[in-house]
């Protein structure tokens, strides 16, 4: 089984949260980390670290969804994922949004992080869309 751990600048991470909630109802396999400006990168960094240890404890791996790539939460998760003493399996996937997250629920039950990580990111893809007019692209009346 695996925990999804959001990470990210500012109050994304939590607010994303808060609105898969209100789609999936509480999500105790999924936890939030955020980098604030009070707190800063070192305070992040040791969250981060607490974090990922309590919620990925006893789990098959964590897989932490970040908002962007190179930014402080995708480096400090790189730090872990490719640390080869840390006791847990992690798979870091950039660009984290609301669809990414709620299709993440559907891989809670992989027990291989890197391929859930994989997979969910090519679903994640197929979710994105140009909106186009009924004439142009006929679909049925659910936008």
């Amino acid at each position: 089984m695996l925990r999804i751990l959001i990470a990210t600048h500012g109050s994304l991470a939590p607010a994303l949260l808060a609105s898969a909630s209100m789609v999936y109802g509480e999500m105790p396999a999924v936890a939030t980390v955020s980098l604030t400006e009070e707190g800063g990168i070192e305070a992040f960094r040791a969250e981060f670290e607490q974090t990922l240890r309590q919620h990925g404890a006893g789990s098959d791996g964590v897989l932490v969804l970040c908002d962007m790539e190179c930014g402080t939460p995708y480096n400090v998760a790189c730090r872990f994922a490719f640390d080869p003493e840390w006791p847990q399996a992690v798979a870091v996937v950039t660009g984290v949004n609301f669809p990414m997250l709620l299709m993440s629920a559907d891989w809670l039950a992989a027990t291989d992080v890197h391929e859930a990580a994989r997979q969910l990111l090519a679903q994640a893809l197929e979710s994105m869309v140009i909106a186009a007019s009924a004439a142009t692209h006929p679909h049925d009346d659910n936008f």
